[in-house]
């Protein structure tokens, strides 16, 4: 067996933050039935030169050194096939290398539905468990059934129920355990309802119904909640392939009911969203921008001028993991200093 095992390999290309990073060593995945041997050659090679494995999906959520010591492996393993369907339901299993915004579109084009909510988030299906994605009132969770891995201290493949995953708010077992699992396949469980839509998060009933009056339609649809989101999307969010980003850079922070009774009463525009009847969710664009940080950060890495949340670097392929560290330690600190909240690094930060 031939292995396409790559010396000194470039990433400052392969993660949408556009830093600038060499990797020791990188190796594509992209046959399914030779997953495993790779996986071991992969781990052989590691071992020899005493180097970790690090797995790399799309690049849209971590934050690379200028130097990867490490042996990349870099999945690439496409296809979407169905397991079961009757008239209301559908599970479908998808590779992992599948793009995650095209999967949306493949599903909504076949009239299976869930993930509207969360289109045109970038990256991979395979690292969608990992981060456990949401927008807009779901997260993956909420439609995974499986989790397919190959366990890279083995090279054997195992499978984790929705329950073994572990999902939390932006968070799993696969995060606990970072490089202990590649991630080859999602197995979703989707549906074909075409009036159960999810809209009570932000402006998204607003726009969804815009667009279900432009195709005379009493109440949204999920193409309708697709489009709203897309358009919000593409509205508030740059487009990483035009300015380099990784998304949103820090988690929205979750406080007690109590600070945050004390919070409003200081900031009454405060936003909020309840989580249960002790904890509040808020946003961390908001707080950023309010501690006049919109657009603003340390050069080259700022604030986005149209959602503070999201970091952007100005100097792609030069820009480099302290530059981030710079900038992200300098907007902690002004939220902390007038809010009194530690915000959280959102991306998965590799040294």
């Amino acid at each position: 067996m031939t292995h396409r095992l790559i010396l000194d390999y470039d990433l400052s290309h392969h993660n949408t933050m556009a830093l600038s990073c060499m990797a020791r060593y990188a190796l594509p995945l992209d046959d399914a039935k030779t997953l495993c041997d790779d996986i071991i050659f992969a781990n052989n090679v590691a071992k020899e030169h005493g180097l970790p494995l690090f797995v790399l999906s799309g690049g849209s959520n971590v934050i690379l050194p200028s130097k990867l010591h490490a042996m990349v492996l870099l999945p690439k393993l496409i296809g979407i096939d169905i397991i079961n369907e009757n008239d209301n339901d559908i599970t479908v299993q998808v590779a992992c290398g599948e793009h995650w915004h095209t999967f949306i579109q493949t599903c909504l084009n076949r009239g299976w539905y869930g993930l509207e909510n969360l289109a045109l988030i970038p990256g991979l299906v395979g690292a969608c468990p990992i981060q456990n994605i949401g927008a807009y009132g779901i997260q993956v969770s909420d439609f995974i059934e499986k989790v397919i891995a190959i366990d890279l201290t083995s090279g054997k493949q195992c499978t984790f129920d929705n329950t073994d995953c572990h999902f939390d708010y932006r968070h799993s077992i696969f995060k606990d355990n970072p490089n202990r699992y590649l991630i080859s396949h999602v197995i979703f469980k989707l549906h074909k309802n075409t009036d159960k839509v999810i809209t009570n998060y932000g402006d998204l009933a607003q726009v969804a119904q815009h667009f279900a009056n432009q195709n005379a339609r009493p109440t949204p649809h999920p193409i309708d909640v697709f489009n709203a989101v897309v358009q919000i999307r593409q509205a508030k969010l740059p487009d990483p392939t035009v300015l380099a980003n990784c998304g949103s850079f820090f988690q929205n922070p979750i406080i007690p009911m109590q600070d945050f009774i004390h919070l409003k009463e200081k900031f009454a525009d405060l936003p909020s969203y309840p989580v249960n009847d002790d904890l509040v969710k808020l946003p961390a664009g908001w707080l950023i921008d309010k501690a006049g940080l919109k657009g603003k950060g340390i050069f080259p890495i700022l604030t986005h001028q149209n959602q503070a949340l999201v970091l952007t670097n100005h100097a792609p392929y030069v820009a480099t993991q302290q530059d981030i560290k710079t900038a992200q330690d300098f907007i902690i600190m002004a939220v902390h200093d007038k809010f009194g909240i530690n915000l959280v690094r959102e991306p998965v930060w590799v040294d």
